[in-house]
C-alpha cells in the first residue's frame, strides 16, 4: 500500500523533488562547473599553402595543400574550416578537400590564422 502512495505522490512532484527522493545524500551545488578548453596552436610555416579549385566528377572542389606541420594539426584545421563554412569535406593524402568553390573564404580563414596562401587554378 505504501508503494501506491509513493507513486501517486511522485505524479505531483516536480523533477528536482523526484531526484531528491532517489538520491537523498546528493548535495546540490549552484556553482557552474568550470570546463577548461585547450587552445590548440597550429604550426605557422614560411611557405604558402596552396588553395586550388578543381572539378571532380563534375562537381566543384576546393583543395588545400602544402601544410608542413603534423597531420593531426592539419586534420584539426580541416575540421575548423568545415565547421566555419558549414560544408562537407575530407582530409586525404596530406590535403584538405572541401566540397564547393570556397577559395576566397578559405583563404580569408587561413590568413586570419596567420598562414600565407597562394591561389591556384581558375
Amino acid at each position: 500500500m505504501l508503494n501506491v502512495f509513493l507513486i501517486l505522490k511522485n505524479d505531483t512532484m516536480d523533477f528536482k523533488d523526484q531526484l531528491k527522493n532517489l538520491f537523498p545524500d546528493h548535495i546540490e551545488s549552484n556553482e557552474p562547473e568550470e570546463v577548461q578548453e585547450q587552445e590548440h596552436v597550429l604550426y605557422v610555416q614560411k611557405e604558402p599553402m596552396i588553395c586550388k579549385f578543381e572539378k571532380r566528377k563534375g562537381k566543384a572542389t576546393t583543395i588545400i595543400e602544402g601544410y608542413e606541420g603534423s597531420d593531426e594539426d592539419f586534420k584539426i584545421l580541416a575540421k575548423e574550416i568545415k565547421t566555419k563554412l558549414s560544408v562537407g569535406g575530407t582530409f586525404k593524402d596530406a590535403s584538405i578537400i572541401i566540397q564547393g568553390d570556397y577559395r576566397d573564404k578559405i583563404m580569408a580563414i587561413l590568413k586570419e590564422k596567420g598562414f600565407k596562401t597562394k591561389r591556384v587554378g581558375g
